[in-house]
């Protein structure tokens, strides 16, 4: 029983860190996800005791340890938050760029600063380069 639930955790890690690793974002959040689970089958699994229920302990019985399924339980609620800020993040980086491809969006993102860089440039040579009004004034008479 132990060995395999240490091998399905293995294998939802493992499985969680491939699509960390690839491009497309909806991948990575779903590789986070697995990830975080595979963390709460970890807790779960370190706890496991068998006994009755700590809600109403009978004395001399063997209780379960409820501090492992509080954790559980907010490592859930934690994860399932991280997962819906990650989906809104995918969603509007789709509706800026058409794309959930880090690829293009790592591009759209250097084409619009290179924009705005030019941008910078013509604005400071429009401020060096001195009107005709400045040059009259600066001109002995």
């Amino acid at each position: 029983m132990i060995l395999a639930l240490s091998v399905v955790i293995a294998v939802v890690f493992g499985s969680g860190t491939f699509l960390i690793m690839q491009r497309d974002l909806l991948r990575l959040v779903v590789g986070i996800v697995l990830v975080s689970n595979s963390a709460v089958l970890f807790i779960i699994a370190a706890g496991l005791s068998r006994g009755e229920a700590p809600i109403y302990p009978l004395v001399g019985a063997e209780t379960s340890d409820p501090l492992v399924q509080a954790m559980a339980l907010t490592a859930l609620i934690i994860g399932s938050s991280v997962a819906a800020l990650l989906l809104s993040l995918v969603y509007r980086l789709y509706v800026l760029h058409g794309s959930v491809d880090m690829d293009d969006i790592s591009d759209a993102e250097m084409r619009e600063a290179e924009s705005l860089e030019r941008l910078d440039d013509d604005e400071i040579e429009r401020e060096e380069e001195p009107n005709e009004e400045e040059l009259e004034r600066q001109e002995p008479r």
